[in-house]
């Protein structure tokens, strides 16, 4: 696990305000997915996932492309909250791009890494 974050368990520090974030975006849109990512400027975005019949994002597509567009000069770590803590291969990749070594967690609805 990265970061020694615990394994089935919450998530610790800053990284737990990225959970935060997620979980509020996700519930105010009623999205399937949040995410949050936080910069190396400590600044944070977080987005849902979108699903429209022309375009299909998930949640941590949407928010690297918004860390990218408000010219973020890396990423420190990301978080994509979902009902089963699904990993996300095209959002992980986006973080990636930025960031090879940047930790992206999946967390379920509580939070909580899978265990």
């Amino acid at each position: 696990m990265p970061d020694g974050q615990p394994r089935g368990g919450p998530l610790e520090g800053e990284d737990a305000k990225l959970v935060t974030l997620a979980r509020a975006t996700r519930a105010r849109t009623g999205a399937a997915q949040g995410a949050a990512v936080r910069d190396t400027d400590g600044r944070t975005y977080s987005a849902a996932s979108v699903a429209l019949p022309s375009l299909r994002l998930s949640a941590l597509q949407v928010a690297v492309a918004m860390a990218v567009s408000s010219a973020a000069p890396g990423l420190e770590a990301a978080v994509v909250l979902s009902a089963g803590a699904e990993a996300d291969p095209d959002g992980a990749a986006a973080v990636a791009d930025l960031a090879p070594s940047a930790p992206v967690y999946a967390v379920d609805e509580r939070g909580l890494l899978p265990g």
